[in-house]
């Protein structure tokens, strides 16, 4: 149980700093209208998101540890608390002083994961059907499907709507990652994979990343970065916690049931009042702007300073 702790700790800290690399970058290309993979495209030649991306690969690989041996709603609260690690980031690093609600919300995060973390236990194996691996898939391919024309609107209800569709995808995956059969550790994983190749859960995992990572990056260049964030990370939270809770037997220690509740609550709560950390100000003085040190083919916004965010 220590390790998976240790685990989704890691995952946070990786997609807390990823988080304001990826949206920096995010916000020094040119715009997309409509759901354009071209944008990740686009994305790749700046080493800012590239390294952004790595950061969320190995996010993953730790992220994998923690959900197949700690029940979701721990893991996903503890990986919420990245908007708390980008908020302390930027503190020390971009000179973005925290203010004292920025501290109150930290302290709130911190409570709310020292009651998740008491009242975790050792995930139990449940054996998975086939129909609901199936159903994960469809899931995530519903979401591609209704991000087609949530794409389309603009501003703040796009922003939104994107954040949202973006978090319940990083959800799905946190769910698939949970129902890939066999053994997945380095050792053994050569051994399975004949075994994943034919898990509809790996077309899930596969499928809801690629959704989030677009419909994430396409958020970004809606509005702001509280837009977009704050419903990604209760639709990373709720939705997997919820899966994990009614299907997979996921359960606390005996007796912590309450505390559980309230610890998930007051940590989603806490990183979601954190969402505005995203916004990265230029130093004063800096000469820096919206469009500074962009590629060709920015289009800085008028109305948004530069920022970055899970």
């Amino acid at each position: 149980m220590l390790l998976g702790l240790l685990a989704a700790a890691g995952t946070a800290l990786c997609y807390g700093v990823s988080s304001i690399l990826e949206a920096v970058a995010t916000r020094r290309t040119a715009a997309v209208e409509g759901l354009d993979p071209r944008l990740v495209a686009r994305l790749l030649r700046s080493w800012l998101y590239v390294l952004g991306l790595t950061l969320d690969g190995l996010g993953f690989l730790l992220s994998l540890v923690a959900v197949r041996s700690l029940p979701l709603f721990v893991v996903q609260s503890v990986v919420a608390s990245f908007l708390a690690i980008t908020a302390i980031l930027g503190a020390v690093f971009l000179r973005m002083p925290l203010s004292r609600r920025d501290r109150i919300g930290v302290a709130v995060v911190v409570a709310g994961l020292v009651l998740v973390g008491a009242s975790a236990t050792e995930d139990r194996s449940v054996s998975v059907s086939d129909a609901e691996q199936w159903g994960v898939l469809v899931a995530a391919l519903a979401l591609a499907v209704l991000a087609v024309p949530l794409a389309r609107l603009a501003g703040a209800a796009g922003a939104t709507a994107l954040g949202a569709v973006a978090g319940l995808s990083y959800g799905a995956t946190a769910v698939a990652s949970r129902m890939l059969p066999g053994d997945l550790s380095p050792s053994h994983i050569g051994d399975e994979l004949d075994t994943l190749v034919a898990s509809p859960a790996t077309y899930a995992l596969l499928v809801a990343g690629a959704v989030a990572i677009l419909t994430y990056s396409i958020a970004l260049q809606r509005g702001s970065v509280t837009q977009a964030t704050a419903p990604l990370v209760v639709g990373e939270t709720v939705a997997p916690a919820l899966v994990g809770l009614l299907l997979l037997g996921d359960q606390t220690r005996p007796g912590w049931g309450t505390a559980a509740a309230i610890g998930f609550v007051l940590a989603v709560a806490g990183a979601v009042s954190m969402a505005r950390h995203g916004e990265v100000q230029p130093a004063p003085g800096s000469g820096e702007g919206p469009g500074a040190g962009s590629e060709e083919g920015v289009r800085p916004s008028p109305s948004r300073p530069p920022s970055s965010p899970s």
